[in-house]
């Protein structure tokens, strides 16, 4: 099968060529497209998530031997969340490229950033299909570059931050409020909103309360004052 010119540009930007052009068009397919004979990237995000993780997990262990595991699970928290793989996917143009229903591409689907991040998710299990652990592995530390290097500045927790921030303006601390609930029971999503009590807030999307909550209190530190 021959791949066009858009897909063997993203092999291109992502450092991985296809023996089978099959599994990185099931990795672009997202549900709302899908047909019973091509299928959508929804098993291979799954798949893709746990290659992720253990890519990471011996990443952080062989950077910091000394690290304990207290040290290293926000550094992973901040590598593997749904909002690094989203940055990631844009940094490729995965989105250009990530195949839509017409509902969906009309309502921004290119840019959400939950679509993107399974995407980019769904993209490093084909590799892991396609060529084995170690090509995926190539893949992620080149993807995912500084980011390693410079985690422990990402990882800090982003809820006792926001906490701070309010409490040093003389508000009273941050509230985190459940917009929605979606998905199997097995398998939820939820939506968590960050709010201060002038007003403020943002809203994130992500597989527990708690990495929803973080979530969106550093979407709201990111939009909030410096000073």
């Amino acid at each position: 099968m021959k791949l066009s010119a858009e897909l063997r540009a993203f092999q291109d930007r992502i450092g991985h060529e296809f023996a089978d052009p099959e599994l990185l068009i099931r990795a672009l397919t997202h549900g709302s497209i899908s047909s019973s004979v091509r299928g959508d990237n929804q098993r291979l995000e799954f798949l893709g998530d746990r290659v992720l993780g253990l890519v990471m997990a011996t990443a952080l262990l062989e950077q910091d031997r000394d690290a304990t595991e207290g040290q290293l699970a926000p550094r992973f928290n901040a590598l593997v969340r749904k909002e690094t793989c989203a940055d990631v996917a844009r940094e490729v143009s995965l989105g250009d490229v990530l195949k839509l229903g017409r509902s969906e591409m009309m309502s921004g689907g290119r840019r959400k950033q939950a679509l993107l991040g399974d995407a980019i998710e769904a993209v490093i299990a084909a590799v892991y299909k396609d060529a084995g652990f170690d090509a995926a592995q190539g893949v992620i530390l080149r993807l995912w570059g500084k980011r390693i290097v410079n985690v422990e500045e990402d990882a800090k927790d982003s809820k006792t931050a926001l906490q701070e921030w309010a409490q040093a303006r003389g508000m009273s601390p941050p509230r985190y409020v459940q917009l929605a609930r979606s998905g199997p029971d097995h398998a939820p999503v939820f939506t968590i909103s960050a709010e201060l009590e002038d007003g403020s807030k943002a809203e994130a999307t992500a597989r527990s309360k708690r990495n929803a909550e973080q979530a969106a209190a550093a979407a709201l530190l990111e939009a909030l004052p410096k000073n």
